[in-house]
């Protein structure tokens, strides 16, 4: 399954990407933790306003928490994630001079941060493929797919790391998260039009329950 996936899916999804609007690490950072419980399209109206009013790490811990909670009220949970990024913008100059580091460990200890984040930051700002991103895309694919029986996120990166080569990790979740947005979500699986349902076990299953 996997060697076939890795034929199809980039001739299926060629210009497969984050699509998530930045212009450098710190704001896919903070784009990426606006992201948890929202859609990329809210985030990235959000950050259109966000980004003008801060450009630096030191923005981001300076400003107050207030004036923070109105710009990214819409993505939800907007108190926790406006503490989050300013600590995280008083992480960056406290311990990292006021840049994003480029390690998965110092990514994923930053504040509203973790190994999700940490792996979208490495992958596209970095272009350095430390692991998988396992979004609810990603582990929904990968279950109904057969590429693993966990739900864990971090089991299925597991899953998928062994599976696949490192090489194109990163690209792995881009283009299963154009499926899943494209081809497979989560209520309505469009089977009939699905460029890899005569490979998927779940719709194999599906048709042999029908009968």
């Amino acid at each position: 399954m996997a060697r076939e996936l890795l034929v199809r899916l980039p001739s299926i999804y060629p210009d497969a990407h984050c699509e998530l609007d930045y212009s450098s690490p710190l704001e896919l950072l903070v784009a990426t933790i606006l992201s948890a419980q929202c859609t990329d399209k809210r985030v990235n109206l959000v950050t259109k306003a966000l980004f003008i009013r801060c450009r630096t790490a030191a923005d981001y811990a300076a400003i107050p928490q207030e004036e923070l909670e109105v710009l990214v009220h819409s993505t939800g949970f907007y108190r926790n994630k406006a503490k989050n990024i300013r600590a995280m913008g008083a992480a960056l100059v406290a311990k990292h001079g006021g840049e994003v580091p480029c390690t998965l460990a110092e990514l994923a200890a930053l504040p509203g941060a973790g190994r999700k984040t940490a792996n979208v930051v490495l992958g596209n700002a970095f272009s350095k493929n430390e692991g998988v991103v396992v979004d609810t895309h990603v582990s929904r694919l990968s279950q109904r797919l057969g590429l693993t029986k966990f739900t864990d996120p971090i089991r299925i990166e597991r899953d998928l790391i062994h599976l696949f080569p490192a090489d194109s990790w990163t690209n792995l979740s881009h283009w299963l998260i154009f499926h899943g947005r494209r081809r497979c979500p989560a209520r309505k699986p469009d089977c009939p039009n699905c460029e890899l349902s005569d490979i998927c076990p779940s719709k194999h299953e599906d048709t042999a329950k029908k009968k």
